[in-house]
């Protein structure tokens, strides 16, 4: 019997959100709904131009990153998982290892930290609900082959792996070799596109990616459209098949399609009043991953996951709350 439902490999960043109008994007000459990485003097500039110059406040704050989102996810809905992630020792970095482990979730952050700064995303979100996101790596930029603990790996039933880590030699060179360990022992590798710009500038990491074998992918239709090349939704869902085997992608507010391998599904989202996207697509994967570990069909999981994504998007901030997670797995 394996140890852990879910293993998953991505960044370790503490997410800060701001409420914002669209005017500040063109003041702070950032790409509306897009990631963009920054440097820490970027990073201490926009925080002065947000909360001095403009007077914003910080509306919520919490342990984040894509894949760390995902695995808290799956560890509150009740299945076990593991991180693989790396942090400084400042205080960002034990403010982000002491909620990881809060929510359940087993790691590797056991045997001490090293100097540096701990990542920080700053996140942004226009009265449209759309977030605009900065991320400052940090140490995260040095996730290694080191922080892989393969024993937890091999003793796993599905590898998730963020998209996110193809902007790091080291850390992608740490998902190519967690993706080799997780084929090795049979292990279902799952890989998450994170964001469109991502795709479209290190589209060959993840052709490499592709090409030793990704049983499950998780994108959104503007990150599929942009991999596979196609104009349409539809084209770019079928183009997928033909890489990997099975597909789950996002359409927003229309719900998901999804390919189990052999059947092919259109799920409806479910109706909410969206205040906040964030984390949308990360809740959409844990949520999924969780039913699908529990022995549920790929529809039925999306069902779920719609619910899940629904439900957060409804509220400020990338994870949910106890009472959330306890209505959503009532029948």
């Amino acid at each position: 019997m394996k140890q852990y439902d879910v293993y998953g490999i991505g960044n370790a960043l503490v997410d800060t959100e701001y409420e914002i109008d669209d005017a500040f994007i063109g003041l702070a000459d950032l790409q509306k709904g897009v990631m963009t990485l920054i440097e820490e003097e970027e990073r201490i500039n926009l925080i002065h131009l947000l909360e001095e110059k403009h007077e914003y406040e910080v509306i919520h704050q919490s342990g984040g990153g894509s894949a760390a989102n995902t695995l808290v996810a799956i560890a509150q809905f009740g299945a076990s998982s593991f991180y693989s992630c790396k942090v400084a020792n400042d205080a960002t970095g034990d403010f982000f290892m002491q909620d990881l482990r809060a929510a359940g979730v087993d790691t590797n952050l056991n045997n001490g930290c090293e100097s540096g700064h701990s990542g920080h995303c700053i996140s942004m979100v226009t009265p449209d609900a759309e977030r605009t996101m900065t991320t400052h790596l940090g140490i995260s930029r040095e996730l290694s082959i080191d922080e892989l603990d393969e024993n937890a790996l091999r003793n796993s039933r599905y590898l998730y792996i963020e998209g996110y880590l193809v902007t790091s030699p080291t850390a992608y060179d740490a998902a190519l070799k967690a993706q080799e360990i997780a084929r090795e022992a049979g292990v279902v590798v799952s890989l998450t596109l994170s964001d469109p710009a991502i795709v479209e500038n290190f589209q060959q990491s993840f052709d490499q990616f592709a090409e030793r074998g990704v049983d499950l992918i998780f994108c959104n239709e503007d990150e599929a459209k942009i991999w596979t090349g196609s104009q349409s939704t539809k084209e770019a869902f079928k183009k997928l098949q033909t890489v990997c085997n099975q597909v789950a992608m996002t359409c927003g507010k229309e719900g998901a399609m999804v390919y189990d391998g052999s059947t092919q599904a259109a799920v409806p989202g479910t109706p909410t009043h969206a205040v906040d996207t964030t984390g949308a697509g990360d809740m959409f994967a844990g949520a999924f991953l969780y039913a699908v570990s529990q022995g549920q069909s790929f529809e039925q999981a999306t069902v779920f996951a719609n619910r899940s994504a629904s439900k957060l998007v409804s509220n400020f901030g990338a994870r949910l709350h106890a009472e959330a997670i306890t209505e959503l797995k009532q029948p």
